[in-house]
């Protein structure tokens, strides 16, 4: 798992599985506070598979968030992503910033 930031955006790259997700929360964590007055977004535009541990690692984090006064906000989930969102029922608790349509 690759893990770059700019700004109040963490963009992952890679599997984000069971395997990664000490590292992925740490980055959130570390984030979070050093972003103290920004909302912080978690990119996941190349992101290829993720599992349920992963999911709850985000869902957590967005709890935790939220408790913190901050916003965390996941953005450019694939299918197979958004998928196990659903499947799971951790689409209610992890806020995915919606696409905007194009005109």
């Amino acid at each position: 798992m690759d893990i770059t930031t700019n700004g109040p955006v963490l963009s992952l790259h890679g599997d984000f599985d069971v395997r990664s997700t000490w590292e992925v929360r740490a980055a959130i964590y570390d984030h979070l506070e050093g972003c103290l007055d920004e909302d912080v977004v978690i990119d996941m535009a190349h992101v290829d598979n993720i599992d349920v541990t992963a999911l709850r690692v985000l869902a957590v984090a967005t709890c935790q968030a939220w408790l913190d006064g901050h916003h965390l906000t996941v953005r450019n989930c694939g299918p197979a992503v958004r998928r196990m969102m659903h499947l799971t029922r951790l689409a209610r608790a992890i806020e995915v910033e919606r696409a905007v349509a194009s005109a």
